[in-house]
C-alpha cells in the first residue's frame, strides 16, 4: 500500500470519531461551515437555454461513496424507458481549461478523467466534462441536441448548476463523525442529507445501515449493494459470466489492486464472493497503476476495477482480469418512481 493510501485510510479513522484531532481542527471546520453557508446563498447560474431535466447524483462525506454505479443504473434505466440521457462531469485528475471536452463510446482516460471514461464506455451515452459543470452543460446540449435529460456526476456543491432532482449517495461510514473538513469527513453539514430528493446508501455484503437521523427522507432511502457481474480479460477483451469465471478460477493465487475512493470495500466484495486474495493493493483515488507495480506479483491472476481498467488499456499483462460489478438496489423499483418525478418535471415545463 502507498505511503498516501496509508494517510487516507487514517485520516478516515480518525474521521470516523470525535478524537484528538477532531477537538483540534474544529475551528478550522466552523470557518468552512460559515463559507459553505455564504456560498448557498447564491443563485443558480442564468442559462442562455432551457435545458432537460437535470439530475445530479453527488455525496457530502469525502473519500468515494458509489456515484458511479449509481449513475451508469440510471442510464441503463433511463434508456429502457425511452430516453435520451447524457452526462456531465468535472474530469478529475485532468486539467481542461477552455472550452469543454464532449465524447461518447470509447474515450481517453487522459483527456477526459478515469470516471468520465467508464461512464462513456459502459453506458454509451454522451460525456461533456469541464470543472465548472455549467460549461460542460452547455457543450453538451449544444453538441447533442437530442438529450432530453442530462445527469451530473458529482455536481451536488456547484451551486452555479441547476438541477431538478438531487441524488446523495454516501455509504457504510454515514455521516462520520458529523463535522465538516477538516475535523471530519464532510464536504457539507449533515443536515444537508434532508435536502435530497433521494439518499441511497451503499453497504458492503452483510453491512448494517448506519445509524444516521433522517426524517425527512423516510421514504426515499435506498440501499445499495454492489456484486460481481462478469469478469473481462483486459488484454483479449474476453467477457465470462462471474459465477462461471469463479468456478473455473477459485483455486488460483489472487491478487486485487484498486485505485479507488475505498478500495477495501472493494476487496471485501471479493472474499465474499469466494475469491480469496493473496495481496491486496490499495493505490489513491485516481492514482494510475503501472506495469511495473503488476509485475512485482507474482500471483497467478490480477483482478482490478472498472475504472482503474481504462487507465490500464496500455499494459499488456495475461493475469488481468478485470471486475465489472452490478448494483442491487433495495427496494428494487425505486427507479419507477423516479421516472414519475421526471413526468411531474416535464409536465411543469
Amino acid at each position: 500500500m502507498s505511503v498516501q493510501a496509508h494517510l487516507e485510510q487514517w485520516l478516515h479513522r480518525q474521521w470516523g470519531r470525535r478524537g484528538v484531532m477532531s477537538l483540534l481542527l474544529r475551528p478550522l471546520s466552523f470557518c468552512a461551515e460559515r463559507y459553505i453557508q455564504h456560498k448557498n446563498t447564491q443563485s443558480r447560474a442564468s442559462l442562455s437555454f432551457s435545458p432537460p431535466p437535470i439530475i445530479v447524483v453527488g455525496n457530502i462525506i469525502v473519500g468515494g461513496a458509489g456515484k458511479t454505479p449509481v449513475v451508469l443504473a440510471l442510464c441503463e434505466f433511463l434508456q429502457a424507458q425511452g430516453y435520451r440521457p447524457g452526462i456531465i462531469s468535472r474530469g478529475y485528475g485532468v486539467t481542461i481549461t477552455g472550452n469543454a471536452r464532449v465524447g461518447q463510446g470509447q474515450l481517453d482516460a487522459s483527456q477526459f478523467g478515469d470516471e468520465p471514461t467508464l461512464l462513456a464506455q459502459q453506458s454509451g451515452v454522451p460525456v461533456a466534462v469541464h470543472p465548472k459543470r455549467v460549461q460542460a452543460l452547455q457543450a453538451l446540449c449544444d453538441t447533442h441536441p437530442e438529450i432530453n435529460v442530462v445527469i451530473a456526476d458529482d455536481g451536488l456543491q456547484h451551486q452555479a448548476l441547476p438541477r431538478d432532482i438531487e441524488i446523495i449517495v454516501q455509504d457504510g461510514r454515514g455521516i462520520a463523525n458529523g463535522l465538516v473538513l477538516p475535523a471530519g469527513p464532510l464536504r457539507e453539514p449533515a443536515h444537508r442529507l434532508t435536502q435530497a430528493d433521494w439518499l441511497i446508501t451503499q453497504l458492503a455484503p452483510q453491512q448494517q445501515l448506519p445509524t444516521t437521523p433522517l426524517p425527512a427522507l423516510k421514504n426515499r432511502c435506498i440501499t445499495m449493494r454492489l456484486w460481481p457481474n462478469y469478469f473481462e480479460h483486459l488484454r483479449t477483451g474476453k467477457k465470462i459470466d462471474a459465477a462461471d469465471w469463479l468456478s473455473m478460477n477459485a483455486h488460483k493465487s489472487t491478487a486485487a489492486l484498486a485505485a479507488i475512493g475505498q478500495p477495501k470495500r472493494f476487496f471485501s466484495m471479493l472474499e465474499q464472493f469466494g475469491m480469496p486474495l493473496q495481496h491486496h493493493i490499495a493505490l489513491p483515488d485516481h492514482a494510475q497503476p503501472t506495469a511495473a507495480l503488476f509485475e512485482q506479483l507474482n500471483t497467478q491472476q490480477l483482478l482490478i476495477t472498472a475504472k482503474d481498467a481504462v487507465k490500464c488499456k496500455s499494459i499488456s499483462d495475461p493475469r488481468i482480469w478485470v471486475v465489472h460489478v452490478k448494483p442491487q438496489f433495495t427496494p428494487i423499483d425505486w427507479f419507477f418512481d423516479l421516472q414519475q418525478q421526471l413526468h411531474e418535471i416535464e409536465r411543469l415545463d
